[in-house]
């Protein structure tokens, strides 16, 4: 009988440890959802952006993904976003999608304008730019560098030929000089 209430009150303060671990990273996480206004943007590639991937302005998050859909006529990738009631947005603001780190992770970052002109609910941010790959980044880069040893090796200068006589102009060796022993100083006489 003792033993299965000591696992009883064990088990409730794993369980009690969890919940207060989950309540924890809950309000450290900043996954509590915003409510605001929504602006949408579009792009040619959105590289894993998701529903409920952050909304943000010099690294502070002010809104969230709320939607990501296919627009079918301009075949663009429309975001949705939701934004702070008290962020004003400036017409030319700019949606950037960025990585959070090298393992991935995707976040939106606008950057305002100076307009003077406030993009209004369910408007729409002009100046996009689509995530970079970073895998068609290194094959560029590979296929480049192997496009630049190609080109050395065309501009490798060829062994030097000596030039070619023309075919009308003979061509005549001396033959070589007889030599004469050191010993006689005298010229040979015929007999």
């Amino acid at each position: 009988m003792s033993r299965s209430l000591v696992e009883t009150v064990l088990g409730a303060v794993v369980l009690l440890g969890a919940f207060v671990f989950l309540v924890f990273s809950y309000g450290k996480g900043d996954i509590a959802e915003v409510s605001g206004y929504p602006i949408y943007a579009e792009f040619s590639g959105i590289g894993g952006l998701k529903v409920g991937d952050s909304v943000e302005i010099s690294g502070v998050k002010i809104g969230q993904v709320s939607d990501v859909s296919l627009d079918q006529t301009k075949f663009l990738a429309k975001v949705t976003m939701e934004i702070e009631e008290s962020i004003k947005l400036p017409d030319d603001t700019a949606a950037i999608i960025s990585s959070v780190s090298m393992l991935g992770g995707r976040y939106l970052s606008l950057e305002p304008g100076s307009s003077e002109e406030i993009i209004p609910k369910g408007g729409r941010v002009e100046f996009t730019q689509a995530p970079q790959n970073l895998e068609e980044l290194l094959g560029k880069f590979i296929f480049s560098m192997n496009q630049g040893k190609d080109k050395h090796k065309e501009e490798e200068p060829k062994a030097a030929t000596p030039p070619e006589t023309p075919a009308t102009a003979p061509v005549t060796v001396a033959p070589p000089a007889a030599e004469i022993p050191a010993e006689s100083k005298e010229s040979p006489v015929a007999p």
